[in-house]
Parts: structure tokens; sequence; C-alpha cells
């Protein structure tokens, strides 16, 4: 079994329960009939973790149905009396009706009804009046069965605890169930009862467990009333549909129930042991409620050896570790397992448990026939570090979607024989389907599959994760929202710590992504043979396939999340979708949450000999379109010695990136507009990988479309560097003219600031204008012109030369309104004419052109 009502997801602090529980004891009015004894089950030779019960072994478990099929457990405390948990009968606030219960009592499997079971309808459910949510406490309930169950070797009723009863910490008792045997993965047929051991642990001790940050770095507050078993170390636990269940101890051959099954995060988790209802405060409940003519529960006398040997000890807060993920070096992995079958090349997996090793499926299936996997497995050896011999593979398990979907081109092959995990080899550990790998996470590269050998050095191998957004932007299919943390993510995608080489090639290769937290090692995502030369770029994730690798191992070390640093201001929590792709893929995306100045991709330094410093703009993996008269010195025909830097913020990387350089190996301009053209394309030494550090810009055919918001981008101090953006407004073209008569050349945009704007950019640089489509993309829209902050040579009129010298600039599809309404009279005002020396008062004269016009 592994637990009861799943809290996995959602987990709150916790206030105080409402009203107080009665812990004091309160004595019967008359003892126990002598022919209702309790806790006393036939003799009989002795579930996530557990095992099947014998038969007769648990007589007071009850099963309680609801629609023809098991909901949740309960127990025998009285002939027509079940306990179980309040939340299996409330919903939203509702007590569901009695009469769509009823209870199977003496039953050993849910297959079928064997002698001695029987079913009762159920006539009355009560809760306490303080119940609201599980995690709240009072989680318990009666119900009253419509007749009295037939009592015998399969059904007996179990001892409750008087509130003065103590359970010792550290005791070890018995819960049971039909439940699931682990998260999502139910109890298969013949459905029989399950018991798993479980120790009982003190308030201090299971607090302590509770206040580590758990899934979503969320904590949760014991409350009174509560009690926790289970172990640090997770792996045996009870799981959804056992709700309601007993947790019973022995004590001096009788068995009380201490505690009913109530929720639990996840199940089986590590340093989440279940929470469980603790009877014994709800002793004076219990009996105000239980009357009638009929024998009531037991509440026999606490037998004396066990409470004088009772100790309130103090407990150590003991925080198990993974056993799984733990590598001397990164590099050297004990899990890195090579599959050798005959006539093939060796086959790269990670071993994932004692007993199994994880694997593409392609490796085995043949393709013409995939549904049907090989036979000849007693050929097949599986080599791990340190192992003298080879391993055996007893059985082959493909992924039911390996021959149709690459993401989940997965097998698994269990080994004939466990191996011994205290030893050399070691498991990787693997997600649970809600973890999320925090953006700026240490990754590596590691072999998968088949494929040649990691070109060059280490160092190549390392990576950082991208956020969410990035990464589902930039490889992700357009239109899909984003995926929020703690939502499956589409693709897991690295951005690398060491640049590539030119020239050198991965394709051939397959590749696995390891990811590290607090020292401990999970298998990410899993990607197949490189396209292109390029290092890959988005992983498939291996969350979404964490429920089947459990449901087949039964035994996958998949861990909780251990990092929980999100930064100050975390990550996005609304759903945003990405801006369209080119034909070439993303450009021109930077998120709405970035700060203005900080994150610019396809900014560039452009550091011209003599100690010049320019703007540039990233339009295609090796391209950068700058200004010609700040790269070129005037009449020179030579090039000068031109570098290149992408992802700085001044003289700092870009988060979640790092500055690379590339050194200019031509200049291409223009030569249709003459002698001094005003744009230059300048040709870089090698590409750039596409990242938040180095992202092309998105090109417009027309320009810039209706709505767009505009900014002029560049540095306030050329020493710093740090980019500023200043926010304008572009002219229509009539009126550029009329304030510009005579002195325009043709292409020349113009633009007014907003109030204040003004001297943010220096101009010596020859800052950029850029604009956001509505869409979300940014487009480059001009570069400036020689010495000026309001006049910008336009890019979408040179729409052919970019792409005929590019190849890969990313030009957005043409459509949209234009920017501009269509003009009326070219004839210009004369209070216009030559009012460009002064921006406010050219702005009124603007707001008043629809009226002169009139």
């Amino acid at each position: 079994m592994s637990q009861h009502l799943l809290l996995s997801l959602v987990i709150l602090a916790i206030s105080p329960i409402p009203g107080a529980l009665q812990d004091t004891a309160v004595s019967p009015t008359q003892e126990e009939p002598e022919d209702l004894d309790c806790g006393r089950p036939e003799p009989s030779a002795r579930i996530m973790g557990g095992s099947d019960a014998q038969p007769g072994t648990w007589p007071w478990q009850v099963s309680l149905h609801r629609g023809g099929g098991h909901i949740c457990g309960g127990s025998l405390i009285a002939p027509s009396w079940v306990l179980s948990a309040a939340h299996c009968f409330v919903t939203n606030g509702t007590l569901e009706p009695a009469a769509e219960w009823s209870a199977l009592l003496g039953a050993h499997s849910q297959d079928g009804t064997p002698d001695g079971a029987h079913v009762r309808a159920v006539a009355a459910i009560l809760v306490p009046d303080n119940y609201s949510r599980v995690e709240r406490g009072a989680d318990l309930a009666l119900l009253r069965l419509a007749a009295p169950a037939k009592l015998g070797p399969a059904v007996r009723p179990v001892c409750l605890p008087r509130a003065s009863h103590r359970f010792a910490h550290g005791t070890a008792c018995w819960a049971t169930g039909w439940g699931d045997i682990q998260e999502a993965d139910p109890l298969p047929l013949p459905w029989v009862l399950q018991e798993v051991e479980l120790i009982l642990l003190g308030e201090a001790a299971c607090q302590c467990l509770y206040s580590r940050p758990g899934p979503f770095n969320l904590t949760f507050q014991l409350l009174p009333g509560m009690l926790c078993a289970g172990y640090p170390e997770g792996r045996r636990d009870t799981c959804q549909g056992d709700s309601g269940g007993p947790l019973v101890c022995e004590e001096a051959g009788r068995w009380f129930q201490a505690g009913i099954t109530s929720f639990g995060f996840g199940c089986g988790r590590r340093n989440r042991p279940g929470v469980f209802t603790a009877v014994a405060p709800y002793e004076a409940w219990i009996r105000e409620h239980v009357k009638g003519p009929e024998p009531g529960p037991a509440f026999p006398s606490q037998p004396q050896e066990s409470h004088s040997g009772l100790q309130e000890l103090r407990e150590n807060c003991t925080i198990a570790l993974p056993e799984c993920g733990k590598a001397l070096q990164p590099g050297t992995w004990p899990w890195e397992a090579r599959v050798m079958v005959p006539g093939s090349r060796p086959c790269h997996g990670a071993l994932v448990s004692e007993s199994w090793v994880l694997a593409p499926a392609s490796c085995f299936l043949d393709p013409i026939s995939s549904d049907r996997p090989p036979r000849d497995l007693d050929a097949w050896r599986v080599l791990l570090p340190s192992r003298p011999r080879a391993e055996r593979v007893a059985r082959l398990v493909p992924h039911e979607n390996a021959s149709w979907e690459d993401a989940s081109d997965l097998a698994l092959l269990q080994l004939r024989a466990p191996v011994n995990l205290s030893a050399a080899p070691r498991p990787v550990c693997l997600p649970h389907p809600e973890h999320y790998f925090l953006p700026g996470s240490r990754c590596r590269l590691a072999r998968w599959g088949r494929g040649e050998p990691a070109p060059g050095l280490s160092p190549l191998l390392e990576a950082e994760l991208l956020g969410g957004w990035w990464c589902h932007c930039l490889y992700g299919r357009q239109g899909v929202p984003v995926p929020l943390p703690g939502d499956p993510p589409h693709a897991l995608c690295p951005v690398y710590l060491e640049e590539e080489e030119a020239g050198r090639c991965w394709n051939d290769s397959r590749w696995s992504l390891l990811c590290q937290e607090e020292g401990t090692w999970f298998l990410a995502g899993v990607r197949g043979f490189s396209t292109g030369c390029l290092r890959p770029r988005a992983f498939s994730p291996l969350q979404t396939h964490g429920p089947w690798i459990s449901h087949v191992t039964r035994g996958a070390y998949l861990e909780d999340q251990l990092a929980w640093d999100w930064g100050p201001e975390g990550e996005e929590t609304e759903t945003q979708t990405c801006p369209p792709h080119t034909e070439h893929g993303a450009c021109g995306l930077r998120p709405e949450a970035a700060q203005m100045g900080v994150q610019w991709p396809w900014l560039a330094e452009v550091h011209v000999a003599g100690g010049r410093v320019c703007t540039g703009i990233l339009v295609a993996p090796g391209w950068v379109l700058a200004a010609t008269h700040c790269v070129l010195r005037l009449g020179s025909t030579t090039v000068p010695y031109i570098e290149v830097y992408l992802g700085r913020a001044g003289t700092s990387p870009l988060p979640q990136g790092h500055q690379l350089s590339r050194l200019v190996i031509s200049i291409r301009l223009p030569r249709h507009l003459g002698l001094s053209p005003p744009l230059a394309l300048l040709e870089l030494s090698s590409q750039v990988e596409p990242s938040p550090s180095a992202l092309p810009i998105c090109l417009h055919p027309g320009g810039v479309t209706l709505g767009a918001s505009c900014w002029v981008l560049g540095w306030k101090n050329p020493q710093d560097r740090v980019p500023v953006a200043a926010a304008v407004t572009i002219l229509t073209p009539r009126l550029c003219h009329c304030l510009y008569q005579g002195i325009l050349p043709p292409g020349t945009l113009c633009v007014l600031y907003a109030e204040g704007q003004e001297d943010r950019c220096e101009v010596t640089s020859a800052p950029p204008l850029l604009c956001q489509t509505e869409g979300g993309s940014w487009v480059l829209t001009g570069m400036a012109v020689r010495g000026s902050r309001e006049l910008f040579a336009a890019i979408g009129p040179e729409e052919v030369w970019i792409s005929q010298t590019v190849g890969e600039a990313h030009f957005l599809s043409p459509g949209g309104s234009p920017y501009w309404p269509p003009e009326g009279s070219n004839l210009c005002h004369p209070d216009i004419a030559g009012a460009s020396g002064s921006p406010r008062p050219a702005l009124f004269l603007l707001l008043l052109t629809p009226l002169i016009q009139g």
C-alpha cells in the first residue's frame, strides 16, 4: 500500500481546529458486555511497500462501497457501528446520503464474496461538527449499519483506546486496506487486502519532517488530534483508497486502533509520513453518538505493562537523504548501463532500481515489426560499473507509445537478479510528474542509446536549464500555453556553459540530461538523434513517464524535488502564450516580466579597433546589423578589426545566460543605396546558439504595424553600457517630411520621444529603433542616422538585400494594418514646417493636424 487522501500538490498551512478536543479519560457508564470481545483475531500466520494479508488476520477491516465499488476503508467497532474518515463522505461541505453507501464485512479479497463475508446497508453517517477539510483535523466518521454484522472468525470488532491511552513513539503498528499500491497505481486483481507495518512517529519528529519544504515549497502544520506513522525514508505507506481504514497497535495480545487513515503528501515519499486521525482524543465523541440497546464499542483499559513502559523521550529530527543519484564526480555515473545485444552496438541506459534499467526502446524494437519485442533475451547482457560480471536480462517492457512517439522512446529491462546497491552501481533518481526543475539548475549530458562517444572535453557537456517560458517559446509548438511550474513541461532546454568549437559535429549521438539538486542527480530528460551539428537544444522531459516507470518496476527511485530557491521573484504563475515563429524559428522573444534594460538578447556590443563601441542587433545566428557610419571610417575601404559581444548588460552577463564573443569576418553594404549606405551587415566568425543571451530579433517586410509600441534602445553611458530604453512615437511620413523639409534621405523614419525620455540614450553608438507587435514579437524598425536622436534609417525597405545576404533573417509574415492611416494632402502647414528643433511644439501641432486639415 502507500496513502489515503492524496494531497501531493495542494498543501496548506493550517489554523487550529475549531473547538477543543477531549483529552481526559471518560469512564464508561457500564462495563462492556462480556460477549463483546475486541481486538483478538483468530490465530494466523502473519501494503506502497506492503504485502497480502492472511485471511482472518484483520477481522475488523471493512470495505465501504458506493456506486458498486470500493471507495474507502473502515473498522468495525461494534456490531452496528463502523469507524471511518469524514472526508470519504463530505463533498464541498455537504454530507453524502447514507443510502448511497454499503459496508462489506469479513472480506479478504474484493474479487468475489468468500465465506463469512457479508454486506450491510448504511443507515446513518455522523461526522464531528467542527470538521471542514481533511487538513484541518477532526477527520473521522461513524457509520450506523442498517442491521448488525454477523460476528464470527472473519468479523470481529477492534478495541478502541481511551482518551488517556498513550501509544509509545517508535511502536510498530499496522495499517490495512485495498487502496493503491503506489501513486496512481491501483491494487491489481484479485484485490487482496494489503497490510503494511508502520512506525509511530512523535509529534516533534513528524512536525520537523513536515517543516521542510516539500512539493511547491509548501509546509504543513500538524494539529492536535493527528498522529504520524511511517518512515523518514518512505517507500512504505498507505495510499489513495485506504482512507478511513484502521492503524492498529498490539498491546498485551489485544489490538487497539490508534489511528484512522486520513491523508498524505503523495504515497511513500521521503520525509513525508502518513497523517492519521488519532482515535484516543475522540473517546467522548464516539461514546456520545454510539448509543442504543445493542453492545457498543469496547474501550479496554490500557494494559499496565504497556503504560508503565512509556517514556517521553526527546526525538531527533532525522531527515532521510535520497539513496539514489549520488556520483563521486560529474561525468562518472554509477548508474550508467550498457546493454549488449548480439549483432548490435551497445545501447546506453540508466539503472533506475535494484532490478531495472531504463533505455531507448528503439535500441531493441524492430522498426518493421515494432509491436513484437525480441525473444532472444538469453543472449542479452547488461554491463554496470564496478560489476565483475555482466547481468542477464529477464524481461523487456517497451513503453506502449514507443513505436510512434519520440518522447515515449523508452523501454525497461528487468535484470534476472537484483544488484546490491550498497556496492558500486547506484540508481539515478527520477522525477515525479509535478517536479519543477528550477531555471539555472546545473545539468550535464550523458550517453543515451546508441551513438558516437562525446565529442571533445567534458566542459562541452555542462549546461544550465532555461526557464519554462524561454524553453517553450524557443522550441515549443505555437499556440499552446506555456506550462506553469508543476505542470508537466513539453520540453527541457539547456544553455551550454562552454562555447562550441566551429566545425564540431554532434550528429549520430543521443543524450540524456542529468540535473543536480542539493548534490543529487535526477534523470530529467532524454533526446533522440540531434538535428544539424549543434548540441541538443530541447529534451523530452521524463516527468510524464514517472508513473509508468513506477508501475512497471515497483521500486524505481522517484524522489521529491530537493531545490526550492525560486529567487526573489519566483516564476511566472499566469498562463502565457508565445509570439509566433518564423520559418527560421523563434525571434524577438523577451519575457513581459523582464526589467527594462536588463534582458535584450539581440542587443550586441560592436567593438571597433581604436576604442569605438557601437550598438548592433543580431538578425540571424551569424549576422549583426549596425549603422555603417559607426563601424566604418568615412572613406575607408578596409575592414577594421571588429569584435562583437552578446549576452551582456554592461559588464555583467545576462541572467539565465552567459556572454559570448565573435569576430567579424566581413562587412556587407547595400550597394544600391550609393556610396554612403546607412546600414551594414556584419558576418560573424561562427553562428551563435539561440538562448536568452543571443537570440535574433524579428524583421517585418512592411516596417511596423498599427498598434505597435516602440522604443529607442541604447546606452545612457557609453562607459558602463547598461541598456536603457526610451519610449517614442513614430511620426507619419507626411509629418516627418514637413518637419525635416529637404534634408531627409528616402526611407528615413522620424520619432517623437515621450516626455522626459529624450536624453536617456546617447547617440554616438547609433542606437536601434525597436517596436513590439500586438502578438508580442519584437521587431527591428530602424537604426539611428549619424548624430541624430530623432532620425532612423528604416529596415523594412531593405528586406530583399537582407534576405539575399543573410538567408536566415527572421522576417515575420506580411499582414496586419499599416502603422499609419492613409495620408490626405501632401501639403505642409506653414506652422509645422521646420519645427523639428522643438519636439514639444511639434507634438502639439501633430495633435492639431486633423483640425488644420479640416
